[in-house]
């Protein structure tokens, strides 16, 4: 997928639903629940049970959605994961030649970063955006802010610590996207199996965005 069309799919839905599923099961129904609330953009961190597989079904179960992956740590997890049909890549870190052979197969990559000097880091190497994690810690929507002045050509996606309340903060801030994870899937509505309520999250979300 060109990096084109992946800005432009993030410019379209501007949130994307993060997975880590401690069971295949539960991982198919989390993404069927936010796809049927409206989400479109979808991750499956690579720690998550079966993530390779789980990856496999939903490309074919949610041809509409596109499907990702996340937590990769080195060349060997990320060619797996590419192989398994993950349409981008999040990185918790800034690895140069992962971001090199994601850029061969034309694969977007989002590296995780936290300083200008690792953003910049990161958009020089090649990534299509920068994942910039874990917002909370250096103060939410208005670090972002601040970044735009001298980084604002680098699409940015901040995660960890975007709440249903907050997303739409980050894009007025100028993020290109957001991440969340826990904030969709509430661990009691996932022990429940309240799907209707994390599609409700999720359309909640899609609303306010808009």
């Amino acid at each position: 997928m060109p990096d084109q069309f992946w800005l432009s799919q993030l410019q379209k839905h501007r949130a994307i639903a993060v997975i880590r599923a401690p069971k295949i099961e539960l991982g198919l129904q989390m993404a069927m629940a936010v796809a049927s609330g409206g989400m479109q953009l979808i991750e499956i961190t690579w720690n998550s049970d079966g993530a390779p597989e789980l990856i496999s079904q939903l490309r074919s179960k949610l041809p509409d959605c596109i499907i990702g992956t996340g937590t990769l740590f080195n060349v060997q997890q990320l060619q797996a994961a590419i192989a398994s049909g993950a349409q981008f890549l999040f990185t918790p870190h800034v690895d140069p030649v992962m971001i090199h052979t994601a850029v061969e197969r034309n694969i977007p990559i989002i590296p995780g970063a936290l300083t200008p000097t690792e953003i910049i880091t990161a958009w020089t190497q090649g990534a299509s955006c920068v994942k910039v994690f874990p917002i909370q810690a250096v103060g939410g929507a208005s670090y972002i802010k601040s970044l735009q002045g001298p980084l604002g050509n680098i699409p940015l996606i901040p995660t960890g610590g975007v709440t249903l309340e907050n997303a739409k903060e980050f894009l007025q801030a100028g993020a290109i996207a957001v991440g969340l994870s826990s904030e969709l899937f509430p661990q009691k509505l996932v022990v429940d199996r309240n799907w209707e309520a994390i599609a409700q999250n999720a359309s909640n979300l899609m609303q306010q965005l808009v």
